[in-house]
């Protein structure tokens, strides 16, 4: 039997916008849309990152201990500057630390 990984998920208040988001950011479509849930990938046989309808979502106060850090994604970029720019534009807000982002949802 095979067995590959299908799509990390990541639970938010708005799967469309912070899927739009990560699509923009990573230069990837997005492949499948539903009313609450919508997912970004390479293509349609290729694994991604989908974005899951949260009504109660609680975005984490990373570093502040009161709602820990759930997850994170680690993006390459070949011009740190450029790429800190972009991501800001896009929505991001600068948390602690050099190069350390959180997305609309948090």
């Amino acid at each position: 039997m095979t067995r590959r990984l299908h799509h990390l998920i990541v639970d938010c208040p708005d799967p469309e916008a912070l899927a739009g988001f990560w699509s923009e950011l990573l230069g990837l479509p997005l492949t499948y849309r539903s009313a609450d849930f919508v997912v970004v990938s390479r293509d349609e046989e290729t694994p991604g990152v989908a974005f899951q309808l949260a009504v109660n979502h609680r975005p984490p106060t990373w570093p502040e201990p009161d709602v820990p850090q759930q997850m994170h994604l680690d993006v390459m970029a070949d011009d740190l500057e450029a790429a800190d720019a972009a991501v800001v534009a896009l929505g991001a807000r600068a948390l602690g630390g050099e190069h350390v982002y959180a997305d609309p949802a948090g």
